[in-house]
């Protein structure tokens, strides 16, 4: 037991290798991620989206608040692929994309104390699929922890006030395990150690094939399903690892 199986998740999606269709693929993660949790009662709040300029999303982070959420999420993290044929190929070519999960637990404010001199804070407009702003006001925040470089972004509430607080939740949890090595072991191995450009061939913890058959596999387990579009939809509970499996 880490300690933070009781904790609140945070979800980050990153689209990899494969354009406009990693960007989609993304896209449908998030979704797979929102009907998983609606099925379990949780929770789930999209708190930034870094959309593309054609289709889906190149970023997002979502909050997952539930019972054990983080406990039976964790296990998530890693490399997605993703084999069809591409919506955006004109010759309707089979296309691979990938994608990386990261889930981290929600770290309480009082565990450490971060100096502000060496946050900068930036606001900006928040903006909508293609570029277009959904918001005339600078309400977005991005926070960026100087000595690391560590930066995050919330546009989900309505007011600046509101949208610093939570990215400073996520920036707390995301140097936990950078500045509190000793102290907060368990994190460093929570996020998948990846270096730029790996989110591709090789790495990936689960395939979702839909072309030229219809297979969903995990390679940790061997787990496989034939239905990925029920998968795809949130029913997820046959691939979730949890520790005390």
């Amino acid at each position: 037991m880490s300690g933070y199986e009781k904790n609140k998740s945070l979800l980050y999606i990153y689209s990899g290798a494969g354009g406009v269709d990693a960007q989609d693929w993304a896209s449908m993660l998030l979704r797979m991620y929102q009907r998983y949790s609606q099925k379990r009662g949780w929770n789930f709040k999209i708190l930034h989206q870094s959309f593309g300029e054609q289709k889906g999303i190149k970023n997002a982070v979502a909050e997952i608040g539930g019972d054990n959420s983080y406990d039976m999420l964790k296990g998530e993290s890693g490399v997605h692929r993703l084999v069809r044929i591409s919506p955006f190929s004109a010759k309707n070519l089979r296309h691979t994309s990938f994608a990386l999960i990261e889930i981290l637990p929600e770290i309480i404010f009082t565990e450490f104390k971060l100096d502000p001199s060496q946050l900068k804070t930036d606001t900006f407009r928040s903006s909508g699929p293609g570029g277009q702003n959904v918001n005339k006001l600078e309400t977005a925040v991005r926070i960026t922890h100087l000595p690391t470089g560590t930066a995050v972004a919330v546009q989900s509430e309505r007011s600046q006030a509101q949208n610093k607080e939570k990215a400073m939740q996520l920036l707390y949890s995301k140097l936990a395990r950078k500045l509190e090595q000793a102290k907060i072991k368990e994190l460093s191995e929570l996020k998948p150690e990846l270096k730029s450009g790996s989110i591709e061939w090789g790495s990936q913890i689960r395939s979702y094939v839909l072309h030229p058959y219809q297979m969903v596999k995990d390679h940790r387990t061997g787990v496989k399903s034939s239905q990925p579009d029920r998968i795809l939809d949130g029913d997820l509970d046959k691939f979730i690892i949890r520790a005390d499996n």
